[in-house]
């Protein structure tokens, strides 16, 4: 694979890890709704780092997770509960970003915190092997 696009996989997975380091913090100091938002770029941040390497990119996030989901979660190369976890950050970033008067619990920003985790997790794993081709 070309340097430049193994360098922006690497570049966007680095923003990813930053994006969860950020969120731990939040959550920390009981900025929940903060730490939400920042779990869910982690993951997105993840997901781009893998479409760099099909040199796929879209002006919107649910162009990514489209893509993501038709050709890495149904082809079984990322487990299919990674699916719902997306869906799930997704739609509880929105809430939180978007709605007037929306409350994030604790719980919510740590279940969030471990979702993208896991997410990550999979990718990194995933992605050691594409960096070395």
């Amino acid at each position: 694979m070309e340097g430049s696009i193994i360098d922006l996989s690497k570049y966007r997975m680095r923003n990813a890890v930053d994006d969860y380091e950020t969120a731990e913090v939040l959550l920390r100091e009981g900025k929940f709704k903060a730490s939400v938002n920042r779990s869910y770029y982690a993951i997105f941040h993840a997901l781009r780092s893998v479409t760099a390497l099909d040199q796929f990119d879209s002006s919107k996030h649910s162009g990514v997770i489209a893509y993501v989901n038709r050709y890495y979660v149904k082809e079984r190369l990322f487990p299919r509960d990674i699916s719902k976890i997306i869906d799930t950050a997704f739609r509880l970033r929105e809430k939180a970003d978007y709605d007037d008067f929306v409350i994030i619990s604790k719980q919510q920003a740590e279940e969030q915190l471990e979702k993208a985790k896991k997410v990550l997790d999979v990718i990194e794993r995933y992605l050691a092997d594409k960096w070395i081709s």
